[in-house]
């Protein structure tokens, strides 16, 4: 499991379905919760963080990983 941080990352509802969308997208097989409080998410995935990070970027979103 790890954690990316997403600064910009709303208190919103398309927010979280852009994400969930990001992250269901590189692994269908993904556990995810988003804290939109917060502003992270953490994933249990056998693909790598930089994976996410990359989808997250393609809809808009920065993000860091902040713990693997």
């Amino acid at each position: 499991m790890f954690r990316l941080d997403v600064p910009t990352l709303k208190n919103d509802i398309q927010c979280r379905t852009a994400v969930m969308g990001a992250v269901l997208g590189v692994d269908p097989a993904a556990q995810c919760n988003v804290n939109l409080d917060e502003k992270h998410l953490q994933v249990e995935s056998r693909f790598p963080p930089s994976d996410f990070v990359e989808a997250l970027e393609e809809v808009g979103f920065t993000s860091f990983i902040a713990q693997v």
